[in-house]
């Protein structure tokens, strides 16, 4: 018996031992705690909670404080200290390829005035060698101080003997240099290079079609590895203002395979819904269209939560920055001083028509494509939609969530039909922010009532999506375009442009819905509505911790909110310390 009873112990002490366990760490084991904070989940219900607890991923419970601190132990437990928490920001239009490398060799400059501008390129004159390319990869004149762009003659005077190329992605500004090196002269007949009504003479503002004759360098100087390491830095940067999720804008299945080549060597800090330009034009046949298609090997859809394939994406028109968008009316004589614009009928650039943009449309439908495109005018808006509604009468495309790409421009017409076909916009509010003032200049007041009208899309049930086009710099605030969310949602709910202007201030959205924009709308946008976009139990663990509260702060508060930690798969991908 005393044997017996002396073997009994350790098994009396190990009950004793879990019990203890059990009595100090109750409930379900996870991963992470975090608590007294407060939650905007941005469910149907706007539900504001305290606490959350992520297992293997995923939002398991979210709750308040004694829910879950009562039914959970974890293996990390964070104390928010009354600091707001969101679902992690859905980026929906960025170019991460291009951007991430575009400061590699040197930082792009700043400039906000043409005196800035002139100065700028009179220092990379003093520095480069005699007949060496000045180029500012991403410029536009009418984001000066002066609305304008610079002259031929004040590009000649700082660099006389150096090529100047200003891109403005679908137009731009050389000197004198730049059209002789590469052997364009007045009795050249190309219609991209701009010349003066009277005289005939060039000006220097070109269109996007006088680009490829430009005579500048244009060999790869990075390697693989090192694009792959800027990439992973941009995408990190990404992180450091909650962004968890991006829509590449466009790319192909190189660009696909670089975000693949992160996540196989764990380096992927964002998920990513790559948009695939269209590997086509309207002189392929029907049957060529879906060879090429064919040849992909994928469709909208394939991949997986970190890396998948998304639209299918064309290009309408030009940009509403260098006169080339599509108008639904001419442009004006307001638009001659700024964009060189001398044709009274001129409504801007339209690269497809409503018939090609039919057969592109079927094709792409036939095999299993999103659709969506480039489109900055209104006009542009309309030929777009017109081509779906033609679609629509055989196929139905409404579950196919087709977007606009910026459209800008929406009138009732337009958001009606929107609303039918089950379009989404996809739109850029940097845009209003930075462009808003020059637009009013150029085309008036009754024409801009159209331009951003938020909350007329909202009201009709249109899926707005938030994104920045960004694509150059790393800066958040100073990039082309700004991608800091935060600044962009300051401003659709405030209507004011970073010149202080208020315009249509009955378009303005409410916190909720700005916070929408960038977070479960862009989710639906790419089908993943059920996984993430909002802060839900088996959603993915995406969010981020803020540092003021965006539902109550000052309105213009909102602007210069800081991220403080930032989780993508329920793993901290930035931390500033402050927790």
């Amino acid at each position: 018996m005393r044997k017996a009873n002396f073997c009994l112990y350790p098994f009396l002490t190990l009950i004793c031992t879990l019990f203890a366990i059990s009595c100090n760490s109750p409930g379900l084991p996870v991963d992470v705690i975090l608590h007294s904070g407060k939650i905007i989940t941005v469910d149907e219900k706007n539900t504001i909670a305290e606490a959350i607890a992520i297992k293997d991923g995923n939002f398991l419970a979210i709750g308040n404080n004694a829910e879950i601190r009562g039914s959970y132990h974890a293996k990390q437990t964070i104390d928010l200290k009354g600091l707001t928490v969101i679902p992690g920001i859905i980026e929906g239009h960025v170019h991460p390829i291009s951007a991430s490398t575009s400061e590699h060799f040197e930082e792009i400059p700043e400039v906000k005035s043409i005196a800035e501008l002139l100065e700028w390129v009179a220092m990379q004159a003093e520095k480069k060698p005699e007949g060496s390319w000045i180029n500012h990869p991403k410029f536009f004149a009418t984001r000066l101080l002066e609305m304008r762009q610079p002259t031929l003659a004040e590009l000649d005077e700082v660099a006389p003997d150096h090529p100047v190329f200003l891109d403005g992605s679908y137009g731009g500004m050389v000197n004198s240099a730049a059209l002789s090196a590469s052997g364009i002269f007045s009795s050249t007949s190309h219609p991209g290079f701009l010349k003066h009504p009277e005289s005939g003479d060039l000006t220097g503002m070109i269109r996007r079609s006088a680009f490829e004759v430009l005579a500048m360098d244009r060999s790869e100087k990075l390697t693989g590895v090192d694009r792959l390491a800027d990439l992973r830095e941009l995408l990190l940067i990404y992180n450091q203002v909650g962004i968890t999720s991006i829509t590449a804008g466009s790319g192909s299945t190189r660009d696909l395979e670089a975000f693949k080549n992160l996540r196989e060597n764990g380096q992927l800090t964002v998920r990513v819904y790559q948009n695939i330009g269209i590997p086509f034009d309207p002189s392929h046949s029907d049957q060529e269209m879906e060879q090429r298609l064919d040849a992909l090997g994928y469709s909208t859809g394939t991949g997986d939560e970190w890396v998948k394939v998304g639209a299918l994406k064309a290009m309408i028109d030009g940009g509403v920055l260098t006169g080339t968008a599509y108008l639904r009316e001419p442009w004006g004589m307001g638009a001659r001083e700024i964009y060189g614009i001398t044709d009274p009928d001129y409504r801007g650039v339209l690269r497809i028509d409503q018939a090609d943009l039919e057969r592109m449309i079927r094709v792409a439908f036939g095999k299993g494509w999103k659709f969506t495109s480039h489109v900055t005018g209104g006009g542009g808006v309309d030929v777009l939609l017109n081509a779906i509604e033609k679609v629509a009468e055989t196929f139905d495309v409404k579950d196919k969530r087709f977007s606009i790409i910026h459209g800008n421009f929406y009138n009732t017409e337009a958001i009606h039909k929107m609303q039918m076909l089950g379009v989404y916009a996809d739109m850029q509010p940097a845009w209003f922010l930075k462009d808003a003032d020059l637009l009013y200049k150029v085309l008036g007041e009754e024409r801009m009532t159209t331009f951003h009208p938020y909350r007329s899309l909202f009201d009709a049930g249109i899926v707005v999506n938030g994104g920045s086009d960004h694509m150059v710099k790393l800066d958040s605030y100073k990039s082309i375009n700004p991608f800091n969310p935060f600044l962009s949602m300051w401003s659709v709910i405030t209507r004011q442009t970073e010149k202080g202007t208020v315009y249509n201030a009955d378009q303005a959205l409410t916190r909720m819905e700005a916070l929408r924009m960038y977070t479960i709308n862009n989710a639906f946008a790419s089908f993943e509505e059920d996984i993430k976009g909002s802060i839900e139990p088996g959603k993915l663990a995406d969010l981020a911790v803020l540092s003021q509260n965006f539902l109550t702060c000052h309105p213009d508060s909102i602007k210069v909110i800081k991220v403080i930690m930032t989780m993508v798969d329920g793993k901290m991908v930035y931390d500033n310390g402050t927790l």
